[in-house]
């Protein structure tokens, strides 16, 4: 309960009498108006939030507006009793309903303020509080203090092309965070291939693969690895021939099933070495 009311917000039975049974909207403006402070010192609670805080009064005011259509003297409860929760709950729905970035359920966002309001409270006894801490002080698993902190991470938004942490005064311009994402790299397309390739490689005699190491690897013509490997130049194109033939044999007999979207680099891959 909200004490402490403004003076003028004291309901008169009479204004209420006027309005629910004679739908005096004379009667209804003034009760509203009295009890504007009180719709104003509800949403204070959560003025700390990132919502600015004439969009939580205007809320407020919503719900006190919601009170004053719904209040039913005949249940010998105060207006006060009935407005409070009334214009709470309708803050609760905003904040459930329009503030979250990308929308989750009902309970992982319960969660969320709940461990949100864990690590708050144990941060001001002096240490942030580890996730067996706050789920330690919940009474809740550590799985579902994880699903909280993940799920309010949905709360606020980052656009990615806002920049990054600067480095100061005088340092290089913020990158956005845009620039940061990572690029394709086409090369990573080819390491099936290369695992492949190497295993196949292994089994091959170690001249040979020398010799393919240094026309594939150094791009050496098949003269520069004669003279390199102390053999004649025709004895060097007949061990690329051989060993090329044994590798493409080798990898068409690769039991290891295939990605579909693989195939086509595989393909490739073989073309370059019956080049």
């Amino acid at each position: 309960m909200v004490g402490n009311h403004h003076p003028s917000a004291v309901a008169d039975p009479q204004l209420i009498v006027s309005w629910r049974r004679d739908r005096d909207e004379n009667a209804r403006t003034e009760l509203i108006e009295r009890y504007l402070p009180l719709a104003r010192k509800l949403a204070a609670r959560y003025a700390r939030s990132s919502e600015p805080f004439d969009d939580l009064v205007q809320v407020a005011c919503v719900g006190l507006l919601k009170a004053v259509e719904r209040f039913d003297p005949g249940h010998g409860t105060a207006f006060t009793s009935f407005a409070v929760p009334t214009i709470l709950g309708e803050l609760k729905r905003h904040f459930r309903d329009t503030c979250w970035t990308v929308q989750v359920d009902r309970r992982a966002q319960e969660r969320a303020r709940a461990v949100t309001a864990a690590q708050q409270t144990l941060a001001a006894i002096g240490r942030s509080p580890t996730v067996p801490d706050i789920a330690e002080h919940l009474g809740i698993e550590v799985d579902d203090v994880l699903e909280g902190l993940q799920a309010a991470l949905a709360y606020n938004a980052v656009s990615l092309d806002g920049p990054t942490a600067g480095l100061g005064p005088g340092g290089p311009p913020s990158l956005s965070l845009a620039d940061t994402v990572g690029a394709a790299d086409e090369q990573l397309e080819l390491a099936h291939e290369r695992a492949a390739l190497g295993a196949a490689a292994r089994h091959l005699p170690r001249l040979e693969r020398e010799i393919l190491y240094l026309r594939y690897g150094e791009d050496l013509s098949q003269r520069e690895i004669a003279e390199r490997v102390g053999v004649s130049q025709m004895h060097v194109s007949r061990l690329l021939r051989r060993s090329l033939g044994q590798l493409r044999e080798q990898l068409e007999d690769d039991p290891a099933p295939q990605r579909a979207d693989r195939a086509p680099h595989r393909t490739a891959g073989r073309r370059r070495l019956a080049a």
